[in-house]
């Protein structure tokens, strides 16, 4: 795949760091190109961390971490108001929520109350705080991650706060030769400091804008829309993408075909990221599970079933 020279430079710095995870490093950028957030579910240790951090280092942006605990308030995300006696006057100290890209550890260890302060401000770019309503600063890129919803203790997301998400990855495990190879070049020094700044904060600005303004024919948009409604009307589903996830495919597509240097969307483009956009969308009624069905399963059917579009030159 040929990317242009920024991206190509920023996916080489995250390699560095997380070997053998090109695609999910590829696709976290996309989300944040695309302005949107990720939901990564995935079991401890196999490198969440170390990918958002590496994509903060490399975007010369503030990265914070929330660590999600069952006793975790939304104050402790979004900031408090401290009287201070000497001044007479509330100082509000802002909470992690005001960085540029954001780790939500284990969002699902939290709350209800305390994942909704989270995703408030993802859906509305601001935080209300003692009845002031603060915005947030762009770049804003939230990766939350969470274990398996087996695990005990845990608080899964509702259906229409995993709709804030643009996609949801997943690592998994690297192989055996990339397992070594961490191992080689953790030996001594983290790889994690020596990754540098190869864009700037405006760069990346300019890149979103840029993005918002490619081009979409309107037959990848009828494609767009005729994954979404056969979603619907599939009789193992219970409730099925709504209007949001069309626009949060489009948006996707968009960044993906700048990050291969294109103006404009093509279906290929739709049919990649339909797996990592829509399933999470999707709930299925519970004769599904009993059948085996799974939203993955289901939304590959469909894109075997929907008529692709003609293949053309889309854009002039």
């Amino acid at each position: 795949m040929e990317y242009n020279k920024e991206i190509a430079a920023i996916l080489e710095n995250i390699e560095k760091v997380l070997i053998g995870k090109q695609r999910e490093a590829m696709l976290s950028l996309v989300a944040l190109l695309a302005d949107g957030h990720v939901l990564l579910e995935d079991v401890p240790g196999v490198g969440k961390t170390m990918m958002v951090r590496a994509l903060s280092k490399s975007l010369d942006c503030e990265f914070s971490r929330i660590q999600f605990t069952p006793d975790l308030l939304p104050s402790d995300v979004t900031g408090v108001s401290i009287y201070n006696p000497k001044d007479m006057e509330f100082e509000f100290r802002s909470g992690p929520i005001f960085g540029d890209i954001i780790l939500a550890d284990e969002i699902n260890r939290t709350s209800p109350k305390t994942q909704s302060a989270l995703l408030e401000a993802m859906e509305e770019m601001n935080v209300t705080i003692d009845g002031v309503t603060k915005s947030l600063k762009k770049p804003f890129f939230v990766m939350a991650t969470q274990n398996p919803v087996d695990y005990e203790g845990t608080y899964p997301l509702p259906e229409a706060q995993l709709d804030r998400f643009l996609m949801k990855l997943s690592m998994g495990y690297p192989n055996e030769a990339d397992e070594i190879e961490m191992l080689n070049r953790t030996d001594q020094v983290h790889p994690i400091e020596s990754v540098k700044p190869v864009i700037h904060r405006e760069q990346l600005l300019d890149m979103q804008k840029q993005i918002e303004g490619l081009y979409v024919d309107g037959t990848v948009k009828q494609y767009i829309v005729q994954l979404t409604a056969a979603t619907r009307d599939n009789p193992y589903v219970h409730l099925g993408v709504s209007p949001r996830g069309s626009i949060a495919l489009m948006k996707a597509a968009k960044a993906y075909a700048y990050v291969q240097n294109r103006e404009y969307v093509i279906p290929d483009d739709v049919m990649y990221l339909a797996p990592y956009v829509l399933p999470h969308r999707i709930m299925l009624r519970p004769e599904a599970r009993y059948e085996g069905i799974t939203p993955a399963k289901l939304l590959q059917n469909i894109l075997e079933e929907v008529d692709i579009p003609v293949r053309r030159e889309l854009h002039g």
